[in-house]
């Protein structure tokens, strides 16, 4: 039994190291990057300062390669800690991961497209306008990408808050707390599609920073205190 415990304290703790890492590549993504290459509505800014940023713009692919990695190894020990709460949720957080790695890789190759057209590696023949807006065409896609895995950063959220709350090892808050956070991000993406206008709204309600810090209060308890001394019993399916 003590083992039993020991193992799983030493998987949680795995798990939020992972999660650790998992954020940092996320806040790179989402902040630092675009920062750093993209001028929002000016195609031609966006291509200099891409350009002049090059290097950077490609440590943002390697960025999300690396974090889908990360993910998938994450949701994996997920699967170990939890699989003995409920099995069934279990597969579904991995499935809710798992579906979205093929999209990142056709987001990272339209982003690799983007880049070879404003260097002019591609499509010689076209004007340099030409060149300019369809590398933004590419550019948009990928954030509509983004936009669509928005839905499942929620969905996936689900499962997990439900098998944390469920478990005997982890505060029933936390669970609760993500599965609120999943709420956001589905409405977030769901307003990103159907009202873009009210976009910003949402983001920068005076709710989304408490709701959006459930993962990370997740995170931090898992790389601090680890599980707690429960071992869970199997659920009847």
């Amino acid at each position: 039994m003590k083992e039993k415990v020991n193992s799983l304290k030493k998987t949680a703790r795995f798990a939020g190291l992972l999660y650790l890492i998992w954020i940092i590549t996320g806040l790179y993504a989402m902040f630092y990057l675009p920062s750093q290459t993209i001028v929002p509505g000016d195609a031609i800014a966006t291509a200099n300062k891409i350009l002049a940023n090059e290097f950077i713009f490609r440590t943002g692919i390697i960025n999300d390669i690396i974090s889908s990695v990360i993910w998938v190894v994450m949701v994996l020990v997920f699967y170990r800690m939890f699989k003995q709460v409920n099995e069934r949720q279990a597969k579904l957080l991995v499935a809710f991961v798992i579906v979205q790695i093929p999209t990142v890789f056709f987001i990272e190759a339209f982003n690799i497209t983007s880049l070879m057209i404003f260097k002019g590696e591609v499509l010689k023949t076209f004007e340099l306008s030409q060149r300019q807006d369809l590398a933004m065409l590419f550019l948009k896609i990928s954030d509509y990408g983004v936009l669509v895995l928005e839905s499942f950063w929620g969905l996936w959220l689900f499962p997990l808050g439900i098998l944390i709350y469920r478990s005997r090892f982890l505060p029933r808050f936390l669970g609760v707390w993500l599965i609120i956070t999943g709420f956001f991000y589905l409405a977030l993406c769901f307003t990103s599609i159907m009202m873009p206008q009210y976009k910003d709204m949402v983001f920068n309600s005076p709710l989304a920073l408490p709701v959006e810090i459930g993962e990370v209060a997740f995170m931090l308890w898992l790389l601090i205190m680890g599980a707690k001394n429960n071992i869970p019993t199997i659920e009847k399916q």
